[in-house]
């Protein structure tokens, strides 16, 4: 018994599609579609009367865990729930984006030297940490950025560490589409980055005037 020619016609045509889809693009797959590509603005300036130090520093890229090692735009509509915004993602991981605001404040806060963990530099100061959250999340029904930075901050390359602390920052956007929701982030890097510059100041000004200066302590002439 032979097959009907229209089932056999059918299925030819089917197998010479499928034979040639690379060479031809004979495709039976919907087009992807467009994904627009984000990143935070920066507006991140020295602030008057700031205290500053004579101290070298090394910026860690955070460690980051589970979706933020990604490059969406994650947001939790409901608690417990990670999703992500259609169609759109930043232009960098999420721990590149915060070490670079974190660099730029540092450089505007007039610090000798800021270098990355991508340089290989001595500092006498190394920040490092943890990138908990950097995401959108829904309360009462409104959408609130929330980026959590756990810092700790050494002696150079020492292991002990010097001092930790944990920077909570909300930011309520305009609105609820994609570049409000960006400009929000945009909002809240800005303000951990300058809270978390003035502590990192802070401590290591108050350590190095606990104990007698040396040739190790002079800081490196070298900036990023």
């Amino acid at each position: 018994m032979t097959a009907p020619k229209s089932f056999s016609a059918a299925r030819t045509l089917l197998v010479l599609c499928a034979a040639t889809a690379l060479l031809t693009g004979c495709s039976v797959l919907p087009k992807g579609s467009p994904v627009q590509v984000w990143q935070p603005q920066e507006s991140t300036a020295p602030t008057n009367g700031a205290a500053t130090g004579d101290f070298s520093l090394r910026v860690d890229t955070p460690n980051t865990s589970g979706a933020l090692d990604q490059s969406g735009i994650m947001v939790m509509p409901e608690p417990g729930q990670v999703s992500s915004y259609k169609g759109a993602r930043w232009s960098e991981p999420p721990a590149l984006l915060v070490r670079h605001r974190l660099v730029d404040a540092f450089m505007a806060a007039k610090l000798p030297a800021v270098t990355t963990d991508d340089d290989h530099f001595a500092s006498d100061y190394t920040l490092s940490g943890d990138l908990r959250a950097f995401h959108t999340e829904y309360r009462s029904g409104s959408p609130v950025v929330v980026v959590r930075y756990d810092a700790q901050l050494r002696r150079g390359g020492a292991r002990d560490l010097l001092a930790t602390r944990s920077f909570v920052v909300t930011q309520n956007p305009s609105g609820v589409d994609v570049p409000q929701i960006v400009a929000a982030f945009g909002a809240a890097d800005d303000a951990l980055a300058q809270q978390v510059v003035a502590w990192t100041i802070e401590v290591a000004n108050r350590d190095r005037a606990s104990r007698p200066a040396s040739d190790d302590d002079k800081p490196a002439r070298r900036s990023r």
